[in-house]
């Protein structure tokens, strides 16, 4: 993905999100990027599997709606269209 710049934050949360149990796709949503980006970046930094038999926490569903553009919405809008990897159109 180009433009793409994983930080150590990004990398944080990718391998919690892994940790926690989450499948690729899950994580790539919420990271706004392809699952094979994700899986590639894990495998990179060492993101360790989960263990057998975990997971992923259920949703909240009491929590409050994501704002427009949150990178796990506006990335699952975009993936597998040529929006995807672009930013959220920002209003004017």
């Amino acid at each position: 993905m180009a433009g793409l710049e994983w930080t150590a934050a990004r990398d944080g949360w990718l391998r919690r999100l892994r940790a926690e149990g989450r499948e690729w796709a899950e994580i790539a949503a919420e990271l706004a990027v392809t699952i094979d980006t994700a899986r590639e970046r894990g495998r990179r930094i060492g993101a360790p599997a989960p263990p057998p038999g975990a997971k992923a926490p259920p949703e909240d569903l009491s929590r409050r709606p994501l704002p427009a553009g949150h990178p796990r919405t506006w990335g699952l809008l975009t993936e597998g269209t040529v929006l995807a990897g672009t930013a959220w159109p920002a209003p004017d």
